[in-house]
């Protein structure tokens, strides 16, 4: 049997088991709705690059940016670049599948990872003819093509809209597919090497979503660091290049998106790292532990 063939059947498995569940299904669901809610109730008046009108839903909802003359010191409203207002609708679809992707995804994947991992069902699936090194890289390759065609199917569906709507094709958009799925398996790194060591959802679940609350006191770090000693500052920033920084690279996946300058890539880097290392745990304690 080939090394393909073993990978395949885990990964097989868990693809199914994941859109068998209604959060999956759900997820899709309400993707399909909003894009294509959106579709329809969206029009756009452009006069020279710049939205004359806007009807949402029936609804006038043209948007306008402040502008100050110089001279007087007086503000007035002018109607909003048809560019910042594609970028601006589509910064907010990136954060909202950034966050409430990752939450419900760990809040999906971690009993079907935990229940994976108790008997009799693991030693079942031991039984086959693969390693378990197969077998569990099977499991996550299924768990991030799930997350991968999500994000692709959401992020591509709002894309092609606006694009079509608006008449700009922002590429840089669709950069942030890659990097959603990234740090969602950064987050899954946990909650695959909880599972492994205490077969325990609620244990995998608190440790994944007590990081993203650490990765806010840690995008906060500039204001902390001025309240810290030196022994406090060395603690903290310690704590920072080490543990996956979730809410800073949010920030770097809506600059990308927003066609900014990334100030740093550290954080994202710092996360990657932080992810590896942890599935390397987990893979190590999985091939020991007796089942």
């Amino acid at each position: 049997m080939s090394m393909s063939t073993k990978l395949s059947g885990s990964l097989l498995l868990t693809f199914r088991e994941l859109w068998s569940t209604y959060v999956t299904l759900g997820l899709f669901a309400v993707t399909t709705l909003a894009w294509v809610l959106a579709s329809f109730a969206m029009n756009l008046d452009v006069v020279e690059g710049s939205i004359a009108g806007l009807r949402i839903f029936g609804l006038d909802a043209t948007p306008s940016d402040a502008v100050q003359d110089q001279a007087t010191g007086e503000w007035s409203r002018v109607a909003m670049s048809l560019d910042n207002f594609v970028v601006g609708i589509q910064s907010f679809v990136v954060g909202a599948a950034y966050m409430l992707g990752t939450l419900l995804g760990v809040f999906a994947t971690a009993p079907l990872t935990a229940n994976l991992m108790k008997e009799p069902r693991i030693g079942l699936l031991l039984s086959k003819p693969l390693s378990r090194h197969s077998f569990l890289a099977g499991h996550v390759l299924g768990v991030m093509l799930t997350v991968l065609s999500l994000a692709s199917y959401l992020v591509l569906s709002v894309w092609i809209v606006l694009s079509l709507k608006s008449g700009l094709w922002h590429f840089e958009f669709l950069l942030s597919i890659p990097l959603i799925t990234i740090m969602f398996l950064v987050m899954y790194s946990v909650v695959l090497l909880a599972a492994v060591t205490t077969g325990s959802s609620g244990f995998a679940l608190v440790g994944a979503y007590g990081l993203i609350f650490v990765s806010m006191i840690l995008a906060g770090h500039e204001g902390i660091l001025t309240q810290l000693n030196e022994v406090g500052t060395a603690i903290f920033m310690t704590f920072y290049y080490v543990l996956p920084n979730f809410i800073e690279s949010l920030v770097i996946t809506v600059q990308l998106v927003g066609e900014q300058s990334v100030e740093s890539w550290t954080p994202f880097i710092a996360s990657v790292g932080f992810g590896l290392a942890v599935y390397f745990l987990a893979f190590r304690w999985f091939a020991r532990k007796d089942f």
